[in-house]
């Protein structure tokens, strides 16, 4: 089972993996992919837990919302990753 920091992680690990920093974003409605399809629906709340805390930055735009990460954060950011890759 994971835990609401390994999600947290996961979905950071995705986003640096592709590189999403400051001016490149993207979809919140990508982000459940590589998920299990279980908990799909809780990324949502998960990606709004990491807008609260101000380690994604979140960008409207005419097509939906779209986030990138806050490089301000790192030691935040490399927590929750290292949560993540732990659990592998």
């Amino acid at each position: 089972m994971w835990t609401d920091e390994e999600i947290k992680g996961k979905i950071l690990h995705k986003l640096t993996r592709l590189g999403k920093f400051k001016h490149s974003h993207t979809s919140i409605d990508n982000l459940p992919k590589g998920f299990p399809k279980d908990i799909w629906g809780k990324i949502r709340g998960y990606v709004d837990d990491l807008i609260k805390e101000e380690i994604l930055f979140i960008k409207p735009t005419s097509y939906g919302k779209e986030v990138s990460i806050n490089t301000e954060k790192r030691e935040k950011i490399m927590y929750y990753i290292t949560k993540f890759l732990d659990k592998n």
